[in-house]
């Protein structure tokens, strides 16, 4: 046991703090003119960046924006492009004249006898205002 030394927990001597009241009442700021100036500049800068920063967010949400008001528009456009084709044929569909005639045929309507139908020519005149004349025409009831 030749080599059995123990090392001391406490190396060297112990320190010891003391709690001093300063009173620092009597102390005055000066106040510094460059740090100011340096401070204000900081500011203004940290404004602008804050006023650039600001100004494209609100172009980049107001793209966003726009972006789906243009495709809620473009949906709305072809719904009713879509509509308008389904009133063509529906409106096809119903001026078909072998429609109309078993129709009115089952109404208890006959086919108009001769001299009973007009037709106005607007083609001779190439298109000009056609004055209304008044004929007579028979009414026949069907009952």
């Amino acid at each position: 046991m030749a080599n059995c030394q123990r090392k001391s927990f406490w190396v060297g001597t112990p320190e010891i703090y003391f709690a001093k009241a300063i009173d620092n009442s009597r102390l005055v700021k000066v106040e510094d003119p460059r740090r100011a100036r340096e401070m204000r500049h900081f500011s203004i800068a940290l404004c602008c960046l804050f006023l650039l920063v600001m100004t494209y967010a609100w172009q980049h949400f107001k793209a966003i924006e726009y972006g789906y008001q243009i495709e809620s528009l473009k949906m709305q456009r072809d719904s009713t492009v879509e509509m308008n084709r389904e009133l063509h044929l529906e409106d096809a569909s119903l001026r078909n004249p072998e429609r109309i005639d078993l129709m009115a045929r089952k109404l208890g309507l006959q086919s108009p006898q001769a001299g009973q139908v007009m037709r106005l020519d607007t083609s001779a005149d190439g298109g000009a205002p056609v004055m209304a004349s008044v004929t007579p025409i028979s009414v026949i009831s069907a009952r």
